[in-house]
């Protein structure tokens, strides 16, 4: 996880359009349940996908990280950003819409850990809801052995970071080196990062297992595809034309509550 570098996440991911991923997925979630109007975004970092989003539903945010969930706040004070595991969340509201995007789900590292987190993102669907999860790779499209740069230059400031990767088991292993300069001088930073490579079968029977009928988009919104599963009961769908989300009228303080810390975010 982004233990070392949360301060600069956004700098390193900025060639990221968070805001055409959001537009995907305010459609996907109109295609699939059309009358949806409250949703959770499970690691939801410093809430770049979640202002977008936040646009068109009541949304709220989950991260296990502090650092995130500063930054998610204060770029998202309309909704309440929550400190918890994807593997045990154990919220006060129940949503409509919950998406767990940007590969996220790769940090529940284990097929075990993957099964407790579709199932305790299942718990918090209201009946109808649907849950939407961004894979990480599988064991066959993943390729240790790569290096990979990223290069920041504003005024003041310059990152480089290199990445290698390899595999240990199941699960892919990232390096990454960060070398941040500033008038202040220099600092090298380091972190490991650890995901779980999930087999699609392995994914599709984790939605199965907590009840969602499930269905698999092979684009999704960066090429790795999506996972969407659908919790039976609710009311019948409405057409999309005859419902449109919007902001809630009354905006809510941002709190975060005490949860159940883990390892993934």
């Amino acid at each position: 996880m982004f233990t070392q570098a949360a301060f600069i996440y956004d700098k390193i991911y900025s060639f990221k359009d968070y805001r055409r991923e959001a537009a995907a997925m305010v459609r996907i979630i109109r295609k699939h349940h059309p009358s949806a109007t409250r949703l959770l975004d499970v690691a939801c970092g410093t809430g770049r996908h979640l202002e977008h989003l936040a646009r068109r539903f009541s949304a709220d945010g989950v991260d296990i990280l502090p650092q995130f969930r500063r930054i998610a706040r204060l770029r998202n004070p309309q909704g309440r950003i929550y400190r918890a595991d994807m593997r045990k969340l154990d919220l006060p509201q129940r949503y409509d819409a919950v998406v767990c995007l940007f590969s996220s789900i790769g940090y529940a590292r284990t097929t075990a850990g993957l099964g407790k987190a579709v199932s305790s993102m299942a718990r918090v669907l209201k009946p109808g809801g649907i849950l939407v999860v961004e894979p990480w790779f599988t064991p066959s499209t993943w390729r240790p052995g790569t290096v990979h740069a990223v290069n920041v230059e504003e005024p003041e400031l310059r990152i480089s970071r290199v990445s290698t990767s390899r595999t240990r088991g199941r699960v892919s292993v990232i390096e990454m080196h960060y070398l941040v300069g500033s008038p202040r001088g220099v600092r090298h930073l380091t972190e490991s990062h650890r995901l779980g490579l999930f087999t699609s079968a392995e994914m599709k029977a984790a939605f199965a297992r907590a009840g969602l009928a499930v269905t698999y988009d092979k684009v999704g919104l960066t090429g790795r595809g999506l996972y969407i599963g659908k919790k039976p009961g609710g009311a019948s769908s409405v057409p999309a034309g005859r419902c449109s989300a919007t902001r809630p009228g009354r905006a809510r303080r941002a709190r975060a509550i005490p949860r159940v810390e883990g390892g993934t975010g």
